[in-house]
């Protein structure tokens, strides 16, 4: 699903480190290796039809290469 983020992102947690990301050999082949982290957050969000919502993000980032596959894991609002 496209969706574009609005502003910045709020309320971010790390949900996963090192090796308790199971993804974390695929994003080293990818994008390069790095301390990978998984991470949560809450922020406005744009659908490719125009409509606007609240939604809770997820997200893998590491130091130096930044943050990789947004997902929209629930909308809120």
């Amino acid at each position: 699903m496209k969706f574009e983020v609005l502003g910045e992102i709020a309320d971010i947690e790390v949900i996963a480190t090192g090796k308790f990301i199971r993804e974390r050999r695929r994003l080293g082949r990818v994008y390069g290796r790095g301390r990978w982290r998984k991470l949560k957050g809450i922020a406005s969000i744009r659908l490719a039809d125009g409509a606007i919502y609240l939604a809770e993000l997820h997200w893998y980032e590491a130091h130096g290469i930044g943050r990789k596959e947004t997902k929209i894991n629930r909308i809120l609002s």
